[in-house]
Order: structure tokens, then sequence, then C-alpha cells
């Protein structure tokens, strides 16, 4: 007598309980013998996997795995006989029409019919369920997957309202970028502050205080660790619910892009044939240079400095030794000068020299040692020795003065040392002359 039906008295046969459940059970159900072969199945396989009941009797289990030899329908099967208790698992089955579909199965030991041993197999499609949420992971997966492999590092941040630190979440290449794994950073968010290059410590605090007030974003940048490594962080400031304030932000490596920027700098701000600062390198320079003497109420010295009958010699030698005898002279302005002192090629043959500190005495001092040094120097060009002189003029910018005004004074004064017979310094005896 099948599972599926009973006897009524008169001997005809009726639907049993069972069968009536079986009959509408939203999902399959089989019986198996102890090698996982299946004997019966109720009708609800068709529905389940497209499968026929009398298709798949006399067949193993597995037939239904996607991956039959050695999927998880194998394996259950082996761990009930192994252990004799029942087991459960997630396997995604091979529907009829070819495609697979996540069921929810439990196979478990029955009692024996007729002295064998026979197996209960319990099927419920739970594709409309799993199959989302698998696909949902799947997509999780690839994002760590590209979050660990973009050139930085992705966070959640937040503060309460002591003050304190914690990271929600850190993703990325933070050990290259911090020497730090992201465990340790986790378990220490302040080192992201306190790590940072000494003197831009403060900085990168106060830029973090500023966006929690403001809700500003936070973008600082700041070297790292020794000062040898940039690094640049970029987030969106909000408040949750709970009144805590919480970044989303990136982190990344832009030392070789501050390079890149100060080659530029360089590039923009230089002479390309001294080596020395061009007139944008040099009134920038100055300008900064002013600043800082103004909160001391101090005066600076400038000068103009021009290179005396420079058209003859490059009338006689050619532009190349005009070349030559420039760099020498730039040269030299390099070895009297001093390393933070100022000095730039503004012209063809004429310079500007700043001192950054100084009295009016000294820096006639350090002007005239430099006629005479340029007096001396000697030019060797195919054998020829070559002299070349520098007229200087000098003049002296007061506290908050212009950079502008005081190189036109110190133009005035050069062109009185070239009209006096070249080769001189002029200028103002005092600071206030």
């Amino acid at each position: 007598m099948s599972w599926l039906t009973g006897r009524r008295r008169g001997g005809e046969p009726e639907a049993s309980l069972a069968a009536e459940l079986l009959a509408h059970f939203p999902g399959a159900a089989l019986w198996l013998d102890a090698d996982g072969v299946i004997r019966e199945a109720a009708p609800g396989l068709a529905a389940c996997l497209g499968h026929a009941p009398e298709a798949v009797v006399g067949r193993r289990l597995t037939v239904l795995d996607e991956a039959p030899l050695d999927g998880e329908l194998a394996r259950g099967l082996a761990r009930v006989a192994a252990h004799g208790t029942p087991w459960r698992g997630l396997v995604r089955c091979r529907h009829a029409e070819g495609h697979g579909r996540y069921l929810d199965v439990l196979i478990r030991p029955a009692r024996p019919e007729r002295g064998r041993p026979r197996l209960l197999a319990v099927m419920q499609d739970v594709d409309p369920l799993v199959a989302p949420a698998r696909q949902d992971a799947r997509r999780l997966r690839v994002l760590e997957d590209s979050l660990g492999r973009l050139p930085g590092a992705v966070f959640r941040l937040r503060q309460d309202a002591r003050g304190r630190l914690r990271f929600d979440h850190l993703a990325g290449e933070v050990a290259a970028l911090c020497d730090l794994d992201a465990e340790a950073l986790v378990a220490a968010p302040r080192r992201l502050l306190t790590g940072a290059f000494e003197a831009d410590r403060e900085a990168l605090s106060a830029s973090l205080a500023r966006s929690a007030v403001a809700l500003a974003p936070w973008h600082e940048a700041f070297r790292w660790g020794a000062g040898e490594r940039w690094l640049e962080v970029r987030a969106r400031a909000w408040r949750d619910t709970e009144g805590e304030t919480v970044w989303d932000g990136w982190l990344e490596d832009i030392t070789e892009r501050k390079r890149d920027e100060a080659r530029l700098r360089r590039l923009i701000t230089t002479d390309t044939l001294t080596g020395l600062l061009n007139r944008r390198g040099f009134m920038a320079s100055g300008r900064a240079v002013l600043a800082h003497a103004a909160r001391f109420r101090r005066p600076v010295a400038v000068t103009m400095l021009d290179l005396d009958h420079f058209k003859a010699l490059n009338d006689a030698h050619g532009h190349a030794a005009g070349d030559i005898a420039l760099q020498e002279f730039a040269r030299l302005c390099r070895d009297c000068l001093r390393p933070y002192d100022l000095v730039a090629r503004v012209g063809g043959e004429e310079f500007a020299a700043m001192l950054a500190d100084g009295d009016a005495e000294e820096a006639r001092q350090v002007f005239e040692r430099l006629r005479r040094t340029v007096a001396d120097a000697e030019i060797v060009l195919g054998g020829e020795t070559l002299h070349v002189t520098v007229s200087l003029g000098l003049a002296f910018v007061p506290p908050g003065g212009d950079l502008d005004e005081g190189l036109t004074r110190a133009d005035r004064a050069l062109y009185r040392a070239k009209q006096s017979g070249r080769n001189r310094l002029v200028g103002p005896a005092a600071a206030g002359e």
C-alpha cells in the first residue's frame, strides 16, 4: 500500500490524513533507502523542482543537487549514515528546466519498513528568500574586495559627546598608508591624529574640531610619521540621532602629488639658467620675509644688482660666454649670502637680493663683500680669462612697507651707482634714510 492511500471498510481506497497533508505540503517529501536511493516521491516535487515523482524514483537523491558527486546532498547523506542523526542544510538544487534553486533540505532516519532502513527527505523551496541574500552577499564580497584594493582607505569615524573617537568602518590599504594595520588603528583611533608629523598635528586636530562644530567637510593634508609621507583626509560630517558626530571619508597618500607640486613650484619660481629664484619666486618669498620682519618691527634690506658692461661681453665673446658669466655670478651670490637670504635673476643681467635679517651696517658689509668677490673672480673661457664687475643699489623696506616700492628705490640707487662709474654700492647709510 502506498503511503498516499488507505482502504475504506469495503476495500475501496481512500485518501488518508497523511496523504492529504503530503498532497498539499508546500515542498517535496521523499522516501529513501539506506543508500539514499529515492523509493517514493510526493507530488510536491514537481512544484518544487519541476521533476515528476516517477522520473526520479530509483535514482539517488544526489541527482537533484547542482553538484551531484560532491555537493551538499552527498555530504548530508554521508553524515546521516555515519552518525544516524538528522542533517539539515541549504542546497542549490537543479530544476528540471536547468536553472538552480535554493532548497532547505532535512534528511532524517525513519522507522524501517519490512526490516529495511529508510530515510525521509523533506525539501522546501526557499529560493525567493535565499537568492537575494546570496546575491547581496556576493555583491558585498565584491565591494569588500574592491575596497581592499583601493589606493587609499575608506572609513566611517565617529565622535561621542566626550570627544572619544571610534571607527565604525575602516577598509583599504591602511597598512600602506600609515604603517599600521586596520585593527591597530581601529583599536586606537587617535593614532590617526597623533601619528601625524609633529608640525602638522595641531592643524590636523583643529580642522577635525572645526568640522565637528560646524558639520563642515573635513579636509586636511598633513605629513605622516617622520614627515617624508603626505596624507590627505576628505570627509563629510553629519550628526546621528544619538548626537554623535560622524565622518564618512577617504584617506589617501598624496606624496607624489606633493612632490609634483613642489617640482612645479620650482619650475615657475626658478630661473632655469642660474638656478636662482625668478621675479615671481622672489616677490612671493620676499613678501613672506617682510611679513615676518614686520612682526618684530624690523626693516629689511633689498638691493638691485646689475653686471657691468654685460652687453659688451656678449658682443665680444658670444651669448654662451654671457651665460657662463651669469651662472658664475649666481654661484658667487649664493656663496656670499646666507642660505635663508633671497637672491633672484629678475632680468637679463639684472638681479635682486634681500637679507632676511640684519641692520643697515651689516647689510652694507654683506653687499660690499659680494661686490669685491665678483670683482676679484676670474672666468676662464677657451684659454682667455675674463673679469666682470657688478653695480648695486641698496634700499630698506620699513616694517609694513611695500616690496615693489622698496625695489623701485633700490633700482634708483642702482642707476646712481652706474652713473657714478659702476662697480660700486650706492644706497642709504641707515635704514631710515
